[in-house]
């Protein structure tokens, strides 16, 4: 395998399409239609355009689905469509934030244009973000055709011949990590709304240093990716009824990143964030939203 279809070239597809690229992997995308941000990031790493779907499906030797959740099984679907008809079919890494059953759902409707899927769950920053390589978790009966990427600027690991046991990583892990952020926003904003903003950063900056430590360094960046955040909350919940738990915390954390959505500073991306910008100022600029 030599050829890979990104799709698409987000941070984090740019970002992985970035070190395969650097490790001698032909990367493709479709940019047309694509802003000007997002054609200037793919095209600086390395990737080619190759126009339409049709196109990369049939140039690709494996191809990574890097969307938001709510894309997963339209492109899919689109995508089985197009399977249809080629004959040397590339594989199809489901990389996408969804559910375990949302996971086996994408690998049905590719198994109806003869495609085989791969579950996989993108944990950690994107590759070169971290001195920690990102890993990819990995199930399938195809997933050990993922260890030729391993030790590329990213991690593989294997968790199982089943689809959707990689997602279900991913879901407990983001659950966790994307779910505290959305807590301790959710509460922060709170306390400016209840008059006890200056009492409450006081306290945990007094009692709890490590945790304020995290809210300083991740909360000014959480409406930059909250459109991204919404409908994987969304996949943990459902996550989470799927073995008996409750769904009501994880579609409270939706609803607080929708709230972040209509903040003066929705408009940012992770690159123009402005990290002058701190803690204080974004949560108060989040409590006034209506």
């Amino acid at each position: 395998m030599k050829k890979i279809l990104i799709l698409s070239p987000g941070e984090m597809g740019a970002a992985v399409g970035d070190v395969l690229n650097q490790n001698g992997f032909e990367i493709f995308g479709i940019l047309n239609g694509r802003s000007e941000a997002t054609r200037l990031r793919a095209t600086s790493v390395g990737f080619r355009d190759v126009e339409t779907l049709k196109k990369g499906l049939e140039h690709a030797d494996i191809v990574f689905s890097i969307l938001p959740p709510s894309e997963a099984k339209s492109i899919a679907t689109k995508v089985a469509e197009l399977m249809a008809g080629i004959l040397e079919k590339p594989f199809y890494v489901d990389c996408n934030a969804v559910s375990p059953e949302s996971a086996k759902e994408v690998a049905a409707i590719l198994k109806l244009g003869g495609a085989e899927t791969i579950d996989c769950g993108i944990v950690g920053n994107p590759p070169g973000g971290s001195q920690k390589p990102t890993r990819l978790f990995v199930s399938g009966p195809n997933a050990p055709v993922m260890d030729a990427f391993d030790g590329m600027g990213i991690e593989i690991k294997q968790c199982g011949p089943v689809i959707g046991q990689a997602s279900a990583v991913k879901m407990v892990y983001a659950g966790v990590t994307k779910g505290v952020s959305a807590l301790c926003a959710n509460m922060l904003i709170a306390a400016e709304r209840l008059g006890v903003g200056d009492i409450a950063h006081e306290e945990f900056q007094y009692s709890q240093e490590a945790l304020y430590r995290r809210m300083e360094n991740l909360t000014p960046a959480l409406p930059a990716v909250s459109g991204r955040f919404v409908g994987e909350m969304e996949e943990i919940a459902a996550t989470c009824l799927s073995v008996n738990l409750s769904a009501g915390f994880h579609q409270g954390a939706a609803d607080l990143y929708r709230l972040l959505e209509r903040s003066p500073f929705a408009d940012e991306i992770r690159e123009t964030v402005d990290r002058e910008r701190g803690l204080r100022t974004t949560i108060k600029g989040c409590s006034e939203i209506s």
